[in-house]
């Protein structure tokens, strides 16, 4: 809103309670900000380390390994009837997408107070540009997920490689409705920040990550409520050919993420008049 006192012009910003069309012009109008933030905690993120971005490829190759001899060999977890090491690095793939996302979103406030406290700009840019690091990261770790299937002699069906954005679209809605959420709790409630590691590690024990989900048996539908359940079995349907896609699955995900999107970015809006004054 703009007044006129003696011929100057006076902007008066004031957030609103609820999301709309404003708000998508605002943040196009900040495009180059949201840049600036990516390419910030891009080159935070890898600074002064001695094999820069490869750090998006050890992390969940190692995890990849350890999984491989412990519940692969050791265990005999089932694996739907191809190798493990590339069934368990298929799930990796997008749990730690997901897990990525929704740590650095929900600390995305809290982390970023120093300029929140200074200057204005939309605050939804902050958790989008968390996760728009966490997109580079995937995409680079998926190289190592190419090797896996070119040595074990997997040719990807061309379903699975266009279903790939689908699915990453479903863990981005996810990650960022429950991100949202979150940080607008963090930002009164700093127990959030101790409490996400925990649910964290709990969440991944309650994904099908290092086993198929028949392994639970009549209690299989348990694990659908996760909606990453779908996203990992999708991804492995697609492109290890383990079973056909549920389709019914993923729309059932996709319109639950997107419940959880909606209620996280009402709940951020409401609050966001606050930040400023409690981060």
């Amino acid at each position: 809103m703009e007044k006129t006192l003696d011929h100057t012009s006076i902007t008066i910003i004031r957030p609103k309670k609820v999301f709309s069309f404003r708000d998508i012009t605002e943040l196009w109008k900040y495009k180059e900000l949201l840049y600036f933030f990516v390419w910030r905690d891009l080159k935070v993120r890898y600074k002064q380390t001695a094999i820069g971005v490869a750090w998006a490829i050890i992390q969940p190759f190692i995890s990849m390994v350890i999984f491989s001899v412990f519940f692969g060999k050791l265990l005999n977890v089932p694996s739907e009837g191809i190798p493990y090491p590339i069934f368990v690095y298929t799930g990796l793939l997008f749990w730690q997408f997901f897990s990525g996302s929704l740590g650095e979103t929900s600390n995305s406030l809290l982390s970023n107070r120093s300029i929140i406290t200074k200057v204005y700009f939309p605050r939804l840019i902050l958790p989008i540009a968390s996760i728009a690091v966490q997109f580079v990261d995937f995409f680079v770790a998926s190289v190592v997920l190419v090797g896996l299937m070119f040595y074990y002699g997997f040719v990807p069906h061309i379903l699975g490689i266009l279903l790939i954005p689908f699915l990453l679209f479903i863990a981005f809605l996810a990650a960022m409705g429950g991100g949202m959420i979150l940080a607008s709790i963090n930002v009164k409630y700093r127990d959030v920040r101790y409490v996400l590691p925990y649910f964290i590690q709990i969440l991944l024990f309650l994904t099908p990550v290092i086993y198929p989900p028949s392994i639970a048996g009549k209690y299989s539908w348990i694990l659908a409520i996760n909606p990453l359940t779908a996203v990992i079995k999708g991804a492995r349907g697609a492109l290890l050919g383990t079973e056909p896609v549920n389709w019914l699955l993923l729309s059932i995900s996709l319109t639950a993420v997107t419940v959880m999107f909606v209620v996280g970015l009402y709940l951020f809006k409401k609050t966001e008049r606050y930040f400023a004054d409690v981060v």
